[in-house]
């Protein structure tokens, strides 16, 4: 069916969809999207959500590589990054932790191009935004070592946790697979959960970074609950649950 083949379309440009929106779109009922949204489960193409869909990403452990996360939503992601970096106040903000990750990684490429009248300290494990911050103008970069795990090119490890127990930077922006009511912000391995949990533990300030495709999403590990997240930055308005949880948590919500 061609509304079906549309749906399947918009699933993979956009990563989600909402039946309101879907329903108005084509012109039929919530009740007709919903039916859709079944058969396109059932065929593997989507995973369905609280008031519409997402890409099929949900099982616990599965990851996409590095490349693949790179070019999905890119946009979207730009956007985020955009809008989170007005968490950092001038001359207030000083130190900055970046977590490994392709919206956190945005945030970087848009830190390269600043050139604050004090330069940040910047701090982080993941060896493709160290690539993108060495030598920028206006950044002092701190890169932290240990194993590098090949799926996301980020350090890992007890070597790694360690180092970041020993920092305290201003702000830390955070990158997550996963963010839900009922089991907060997720990852698919422990190791990458371990260094996240640190980070979040040593900032004075979290900023999570994740588009709409991560939301109501649930992952093997959690690593951090909502409320030890000071912003969450996405591109969609959260579910009314997630919103709820996040609202009770003290997490601000800023749209991309």
């Amino acid at each position: 069916m061609e509304r079906q083949q549309l749906i399947e379309q918009l699933i993979d440009t956009e990563g989600r969809v909402a039946v309101v929106d879907l329903a108005e779109r084509f012109g039929v009922t919530t009740e007709t999207v919903r039916r859709d949204l079944g058969l396109l489960e059932h065929r593997g193409v989507l995973q369905r959500v609280h008031g519409g869909a997402v890409v099929p990403l949900r099982t616990s452990t599965v990851e996409p590589s590095l490349a693949e996360r790179s070019e999905r939503r890119s946009a979207a992601k730009e956007a985020i990054a955009r809008r989170a970096l007005d968490a950092l106040v001038p001359g207030a903000t000083v130190s900055v932790y970046l977590d490994a990750g392709t919206t956190t990684a945005a945030v970087a490429r848009l830190l390269a191009d600043r050139h604050p009248e004090l330069p940040l300290e910047v701090v982080t494990h993941a060896m493709t935004i160290g690539h993108l911050l060495a030598g920028a103008g206006g950044v002092n970069l701190t890169a932290i070592g240990g194993r590098v795990r090949g799926l996301t090119a980020a350090a890992v490890g007890a070597q790694t946790v360690a180092a970041i127990e020993h920092l305290r930077p201003d702000i830390a922006f955070i990158g997550a697979n996963g963010v839900s009511a009922d089991f907060g912000v997720s990852t698919p391995d422990p190791d990458e959960a371990a260094v996240k949990r640190a980070v979040v533990a040593s900032a004075r300030r979290v900023i999570l970074v994740a588009d709409a495709d991560k939301l109501d999403a649930d992952l093997l590990v959690s690593f951090a609950g909502l409320d030890e997240i000071d912003v969450l930055v996405t591109d969609a308005p959260p579910s009314a649950a997630l919103a709820a949880a996040l609202d009770e948590a003290g997490t601000e919500v800023w749209l991309a």
